[in-house]
């Protein structure tokens, strides 16, 4: 289990949701999945196949 001091933001996140200057993403591990092969969840978004991305 990873521990994440702020629990808005997954591991993969780069900023928390809302901040100007960000946007949402589909996570790069999973493809947008959620899931790795053999079915695990992807650590990087935590399952939500999406991450926070600074965009410009």
């Amino acid at each position: 289990m990873t521990m994440n001091p702020d629990p808005d933001l997954e591991p993969g996140d780069e900023a928390k949701p809302g901040t100007p200057g960000t946007g949402e993403d589909l996570c790069e591990m999973c493809g947008g999945s959620g899931k790795l092969e053999g079915g695990k969840t992807c650590p990087e978004c935590e399952g939500t196949g999406r991450v926070v991305r600074g965009i410009g």
